[in-house]
């Protein structure tokens, strides 16, 4: 998965927005902060661990799990 850049989507299986590559941290993505949620999650960063990740598509990095149990996947750093 070396393909995955800066800057693009990630989508769920369903093709919702789950958030933006910041970076690949290891065997986790990181997401920008503007995708940080809402609530006490807000302005922390959150990761993807790679294991998630179907394929990348062009500018997308389309994930195994749709959107919604995707963002209950994520790990707060």
């Amino acid at each position: 998965m070396q393909d995955i850049r800066e800057h693009m989507e990630i989508i769920g299986a369903d093709g919702v927005h789950v958030g933006t590559v910041d970076r690949v941290d290891g065997n986790r993505i990181k997401l920008t902060r503007k995708d940080s949620g809402e609530g006490s999650h807000k302005g922390h960063h959150h990761f993807i661990d790679k294991s998630l990740v179907a394929e990348v598509e062009g500018d997308k990095v389309r994930l195994s799990a749709v959107g919604a149990v995707a963002v209950t996947m994520e790990q707060e750093k």
